[in-house]
């Protein structure tokens, strides 16, 4: 090791820290790390008091934001399989969350509606909701709006 690669190693070693390496400018890594404290905001402000995993939680706000959703809209917006979704609305339908209902004006589609239940648990959930973001109070409005610009270049990226 070079006298300053072992200078920089020991200071790192000496701070607890770690030398991030290429990783310091690296998108995926620090959306990671970003990932790690969001969740565990989301976990214990929404997820744990509701038993509701993220991406459940998504679902109930849209469904309570959207009338008629269909799950091809559900898929299209959330990223996710049309077999994933399947299973994450059977999965809600077991816990009375919501109903698949056939379409009036379409017998070949769904339409997915909140259940008297679903419609509480979501209502709860989106009241919880700012304070969940309050924890990350560090970041101005204008910050914020960035950020959120930002993630939605990065997520269109997976569209395209």
């Amino acid at each position: 090791m070079s006298g300053a690669a072992g200078a920089m190693a020991a200071q790192a070693d000496a701070h607890g820290t770690l030398d991030e390496g290429v990783l310091a400018s690296a998108i995926g890594y620090h959306i990671t790390l970003a990932i790690i404290t969001t969740r565990r905001l989301y976990m214990r402000a929404i997820g744990a008091p509701l038993k509701l995993k993220p991406v459940e939680y998504s679902i109930l706000m849209l469904l309570l934001s959207n009338d008629a959703v269909t799950p091809k809209q559900l898929c299209r917006t959330l990223h996710v399989s049309a077999p994933n979704l399947t299973l994450l609305l059977d999965g809600l339908q077991q816990r009375e969350l919501v109903t698949r209902v056939r379409s009036e004006t379409d017998r070949r589609s769904q339409l997915i509606h909140l259940t008297r239940k679903g419609e509480q648990i979501a209502r709860k959930a989106r009241d919880l909701t700012p304070s969940m973001e309050h924890d990350l109070r560090n970041l101005s409005s204008a910050e914020r709006a960035m950020l959120i610009e930002l993630l939605q270049k990065v997520a269109q990226q997976r569209r395209d």
